[in-house]
């Protein structure tokens, strides 16, 4: 196979050689530097590359140029070569107005904004090349497959793998049961297919039908606490717990975190995280959530996975969480970080197809599969507009059905604006789905009119729900302070207290327990904010065990 391009437009000949230089001494073993000194010829360039089916990775345009401007060229771009990373070449020291460039941005047509000179060479290049290299790469097939999956396409199982196994950010290979590449790894793997799926991995291990803890111990993963009780344990591995993991293991404590399934919560499923600070071009929930997993591990805190916590108790000095499997961890303190989970439609023929073309939350893992389908994004928040963009790169069409009036009412503007450009998705407000149809896979959904009353059959291949989340503490019952809708209650807001001293701003009302990101009342639905508190969390437990026990 060729490889990928670069493909690198500017009518200014020193600029656009220095460019491809030093794109070709890093990138050079893996991709083709293309330049292209003539703005006008750049156009027809680009659709030979698309007519010979080259894989076109990245684009960069000088913004001014005679004739043709890097803008427009790059919004010719979107059309030919679809999921190539776009980005504008600017003189530094001569952007002379921002606006149009903004907007660009805000309405995803535009990826980044390069400046020249770009030196130092490492930070201004080099390293968000790199990352839009690496994102590219990620909407592909993977080269190398470090486990095959063998199952059939629209079962839940084998979407749990998947999902799974993209979260974890392991490359895998999907093979439906019936092709002919799924029935030749099963015979290598020596079964009959009568079980599935059937995962193969490359050292020579197979499990079929794992349950979650089997491929996380298959992974090398750790499933079960040492022996022995910590400093702090922290139930849930969202962005708030996996903060609290870093900031708490890296300031010396003895450190546990309980996650029962994929760590990165919520955050993890997001296609792309705009507004995180210090990430201007944006990164995936997946990769976020993934760097963050890693650096809690390397600074040393114990990572414990397919186990959920099912009851926390007082034992002396302690507080003791009782484990899924009947084990337990025994910490000097608590943190609380178990998140929400996605609200469910509660339409029993929609349940019954769950993870067979029904998905809660944004499974950006089988976008590739709607390659030319008809989706529906149901929902109008910041993770149903990422998700409905996402997928429209994909599909054919994506319908977006909200129970609000407008779209604007929970989505941040920058999303709302980039829908209303993106011409294959549409939207229907004040609208809800109400039924399914389908028998081994969903094949069409029933849509409501709240205003008329009037239902409306249509065809659809997926539907991804992200309507509100909640949290899911009825194992904290009789425990832990909460609100009528489950979330934890935490500080000023507690009705009762047991000690003389004041509660602490996080610490809920069981001394040494505290609770930090979504699954606290009043807390701000934002990865930035869970973050934080999961920071804070830590430095109370500190207070806490520096204190001396109150009466």
């Amino acid at each position: 196979m060729s490889q990928p391009v670069i493909f690198l437009v500017a009518d200014d000949g020193r600029v656009l050689d220095a460019l491809a230089g030093d794109l070709g001494s890093r990138f050079g073993a893996d991709y083709r530097v293309v330049a292209e000194r003539s703005p006008s010829a750049a156009p027809a360039a680009l659709e030979s590359l698309a007519a010979a089916a080259e894989d076109v990775a990245l684009v960069v345009a000088a913004r001014a140029m005679a004739g043709l401007g890097g803008l427009e060229l790059l919004l010719r771009v979107h059309e030919l070569h679809p999921g190539a990373k776009r980005v504008l070449l600017e003189q530094r020291g001569e952007w002379t107005t921002g606006e149009p460039i903004v907007r660009a941005m805000t309405l995803g047509q535009l990826d980044y904004v390069l400046f020249h000179p770009w030196k130092p060479i490492e930070q201004n290049l080099y390293l968000p090349v790199s990352d839009f290299l690496a994102g590219w790469e990620k909407s592909r097939a993977p080269g190398v497959e470090a486990i095959r999956i063998v199952g059939p396409t629209w079962a839940a199982s084998s979407h749990k793998l998947r999902d799974t196994l993209a979260r974890a950010g392991i490359p895998y290979g999907f093979y439906p049961d019936d092709s002919v590449g799924g029935r030749r790894l099963l015979e290598e793997a020596g079964e009959d297919g009568t079980r599935l799926p059937v995962v193969v991995f490359r050292r020579g291990v197979v499990l079929v039908d794992p349950s979650y803890a089997d491929l996380v111990a298959a992974l090398g993963l750790q499933t079960r606490p040492a022996p022995g009780g910590c400093d702090v344990v922290i139930v849930g591995a969202g962005p708030a717990g996996l903060a609290a993991a870093v900031y708490a293991a890296s300031e010396g404590l003895q450190t546990r975190v309980l996650e029962p399934s994929v760590p990165g919560g919520q955050a993890g499923t997001s296609s792309l995280i705009r507004n995180y600070l210090g990430f201007p071009h944006g990164l995936s929930g997946e990769d976020l959530t993934w760097r963050m997993f890693q650096q809690a591990w390397l600074f040393g805190a114990e990572l414990i996975l397919a186990q959920a916590a099912t009851r926390l108790t007082v034992r002396g000095p302690d507080r003791v969480v009782r484990l899924s499997d009947g084990g337990e961890v025994a910490a000097r303190a608590v943190i609380l970080a178990t998140g929400v989970a996605w609200r469910r439609l509660g339409v029993p023929a929609l349940e019954a197809l769950a993870g067979s073309g029904v998905f809660y939350g944004a499974a950006g893992t089988e976008a590739r599969a709607l390659r030319g389908e008809h989706v529906f994004v149901v929902g109008a928040g910041n993770s149903a507009g990422q998700a409905a963009l996402h997928l429209a790169r994909s599909a054919a069409s994506v319908t977006i059905v909200a129970i609000e009036r407008d779209l604007g009412e929970r989505m941040a503007d920058y999303l709302v604006q980039q829908i209303l450009a993106t011409p294959n998705i549409v939207h229907r407000m004040h609208h809800e789905v109400i039924d399914g149809h389908g028998r081994r896979r969903l094949e069409g959904l029933t849509i409501r009119d709240r205003d008329s009353g009037a239902t409306q059959a249509v065809d659809a291949s997926a539907v991804f729900v992200l309507i509100g989340a909640e949290p899911h503490t009825e194992w904290l019952d009789g425990v832990v302070e909460r609100d009528r809708r489950g979330y934890v209650l935490t500080g000023r807001d507690l009705a009762g207290w047991p000690l003389e001293r004041a509660p602490m701003l996080l610490e809920t009302s069981l001394p040494g327990v505290f609770a930090a990101g979504d699954v606290r009342d009043r807390s701000v639905k934002r990865v930035a904010s869970a973050v934080g508190e999961g920071a804070i969390a830590v430095q109370l437990v500190h207070e806490y065990l520096a204190a001396p026990p109150g009466p």
